[in-house]
Parts: structure tokens; C-alpha cells; sequence
């Protein structure tokens, strides 16, 4: 059997880019059972309602749910378990302290294989207030006018040249 090669997206959390602001980004492994790595590999996992935690200098991955794997038998996982994280003391450490600052959180954001092995991308975060969030989308919908008005020129100049 050929070796894998390259990034497999699973899941992405989108909600956590539009809710916080990333400060910091970590790739970290996962320990995972058998049957939610077969789980995973179908493409099933869900990161929505996901949070990192630090406890006795270990994270954690809490309320991500992959669901059970359709063919498992006594031997299946729970969907919502918590999760180890691998992650160098280092990166622990200095994540530890500036989670522990007001406002900070730990959010997973996306959720993939890299060369055949579970991955998972975590950011140190900031939460938005609501006025952030509304700047944010009047930004991104000033963005998309601009570059259809853009187009809509390239389009008519070449339709008179």
C-alpha cells in the first residue's frame, strides 16, 4: 500500500473564525482510538462546540464529536470524549499563560490527516464583541462589490476591445 502524502481536510470550524480573533496558530497531533481514526477517514467529525483546555501541563481536546464508526462492535469510542493533544511542553506552557489572561480561549479550527497521521490546528483566540463582528462582515461584503465592480470593467473592456 502507497504511503499518503499530503493534507486531508475533515472538518473545519469556520463559527470560530467569524467569533474570535486568532492571535496564535499551533499544528498539534491527536490520540486517537482505532475506530475514530476509521471514523475520521470517512470524512465525519464536527469541531462547532470545540475548546482546548490545560490541565496539569497536558491539553486537551474537549466536545469534538466524531461519530461512532458504523462497524465497530463492543470495542467503539464515545463520540464527545476528551482528547489528548501533542504538543511540545514549550508550546503548552506559553499557551497556558496566555489562556489564562481575560478574554483569551483555545479553539480547534480545523481538523485533518498530514502524510497519513490525525492532525489538528488550534489558535490562542480573542473573542470579538458584536460591533467586531458586524465590521467584519460589512468589510467582507465591501470586499466582494469591489471586486465585482472590478470584473464587471475587465468584462466590458474586453468585449469593446
Amino acid at each position: 500500500m502507497a504511503k499518503e502524502t499530503g493534507r486531508k481536510l475533515i472538518a473545519q470550524n469556520k463559527k470560530a473564525r467569524h467569533d474570535y480573533h486568532i492571535l496564535d496558530t499551533y499544528e498539534c497531533g491527536l490520540v486517537l482510538w482505532g475506530t475514530e481514526v476509521k471514523s475520521l477517514r470517512q470524512g465525519k467529525a464536527s469541531l462547532a462546540d470545540g475548546f482546548v483546555q490545560i490541565d496539569g501541563h497536558e491539553a486537551w481536546l474537549h466536545n469534538v464529536h466524531v461519530p461512532e464508526y458504523t462497524q465497530g462492535t463492543w470495542t467503539n469510542h464515545s463520540a464527545r470524549r476528551k482528547r489528548k493533544l501533542l504538543m511540545h511542553r514549550v508550546e503548552i506552557d506559553k499557551l497556558e499563560s496566555k489562556s489564562q489572561e481575560s478574554g483569551h480561549t483555545i479553539v480547534p479550527l480545523a481538523l485533518y490527516f498530514k502524510d497519513g497521521r490525525a492532525k489538528v490546528e488550534i489558535a490562542l483566540a480573542k473573542g470579538k464583541k458584536e460591533y467586531d463582528k458586524r465590521q467584519t462582515l460589512r468589510e467582507q461584503q465591501d470586499r466582494r462589490e469591489t471586486d465585482r465592480a472590478i470584473s464587471a470593467a475587465r468584462k466590458r473592456q474586453r468585449a469593446q476591445g
